[in-house]
């Protein structure tokens, strides 16, 4: 599958434990429960949402982004269960280098049990596999030592730190920069789904 055609139809993927499914409307509320969580949206130097209607907003703008072919987003749900728990996208694409940035986040409930490894494993692999991508990139806050061990333990590569790059919470913070090249990704489990 070409890039063009997963803007045509954003397949899932399916692990052992999870799902991921393009973002819909009436993922609000559920979307909004780790959108709204300061211990979550600290983690990427973001506000938390403060309403349903901003959660709205945003569900909105990523579903524009992907008609525009700016972005992809897939919410992670359990296997068993269609309720979203978190998400992971592909951003920044520099289709000319094939080359895109990898983004996540997850509901503090579910944080420490390897979700978001499995997660990304299975966007990485499409990502490489299906997307025809030479190089994935992510840039989490320098702060985020979380993300870093999750990209490490991935086989991303640290390239260096941004000082003072990204302004939050009235100081500016470092960002991380780490790459990953389909030459290193030893590849992960995943079904897609052609629906």
């Amino acid at each position: 599958m070409a890039l063009d055609a997963a803007f045509e139809h954003l397949p899932a993927l399916t692990t052992e434990r999870i799902r991921l499914r393009q973002m819909r409307l009436d993922d609000a509320e559920a979307v909004f429960a780790f959108k709204s969580d300061p211990q979550v949206t600290r983690c990427y130097g973001q506000e938390p949402h403060l309403t349903d209607a901003e959660t709205m907003a945003w569900i909105q703008k990523r579903v524009s982004d992907y008609g525009s072919r700016d972005c992809m987003f897939w919410v992670l749900t359990p296997k068993d269960d269609d309720i979203a728990i978190g998400e992971c996208c592909f951003w920044n694409f520099a289709a000319d280098v094939k080359c895109a940035e990898i983004g996540y986040e997850l509901h503090r409930d579910h944080w420490n049990a390897g979700l978001m490894s499995e997660a990304l494993a299975a966007v990485l692999t499409f990502g490489f596999d299906e997307l025809g991508l030479h190089r994935i990139e992510a840039n989490p806050l320098a702060a985020n030592e979380r993300s870093r061990r999750l990209l490490l333990k991935l086989g991303f590569t640290y390239e260096g730190t941004l000082r003072e790059r990204h302004w939050f919470q009235e100081r500016f913070e470092d960002q991380m920069c780490f790459g990953l090249l389909r030459g290193e990704w030893t590849g992960g489990t995943c079904v897609t789904e052609m629906r």
